[in-house]
């Protein structure tokens, strides 16, 4: 009887042990990145990726825009993770450019819209609506609030008063 029980308690606790192992291989692996990449955006995080590729500015070049007045695609060849970010660039000279001076290439606001950081609010913003205004890029949702931007300076000095309260908003 005794010798029985204990065959029982084995065979129970091998198929305990069995139907755990999966569970437990499934969710470390789902958590693993391969070596090399940022690790996934987490709360708070306070600039916009793209939420398919998972790019900065949806994989436009950052340079670029200063030195062509244009949103330029950058390419595979010339990347650079900074910042937890995944950066593209049109050029080696981009990249490099950017590496030493990130704080003068990123764009402000996190590359929301910012009107909408005016306004208070996050708003997804897209990298080919954009403006160089003094030494800081800015990015907007519409042609509308850029040129709105462009035109009411109150507005850019209340989008800057409302950025550090609107960062606690940007969940991920």
């Amino acid at each position: 009887m005794k010798a029985a029980a204990r065959h029982a308690g084995i065979i129970l606790a091998g198929v305990g042990l069995s139907c755990a192992l999966p569970f437990t291989a499934g969710t470390s692996r789902a958590s693993a990145l391969p070596p090399g990449l940022p690790q996934l955006p987490h709360l708070g995080e306070s600039m916009q990726r793209d939420n398919r590729s998972g790019f900065a500015l949806s994989g436009f070049d950052p340079v670029a825009y200063f030195l062509n007045d244009a949103a330029v695609p950058g390419l595979p060849d010339y990347e650079l993770i900074s910042e937890g970010m995944v950066w593209r660039f049109a050029s080696a000279a981009n990249r490099d450019a950017f590496r030493e001076a990130p704080e003068v290439y990123t764009p402000r606001f996190g590359g929301f819209d910012a009107s909408g950081v005016a306004e208070g609010r996050v708003v997804d913003a897209d990298p080919r609506r954009f403006a160089v205004i003094g030494s800081r890029l800015y990015f907007f949702r519409s042609d509308e609030n850029r040129q709105r931007f462009l035109t009411e300076a109150a507005l850019r000095a209340k989008a800057q008063e409302r950025w550090s309260t609107v960062t606690a908003l940007i969940a991920r």
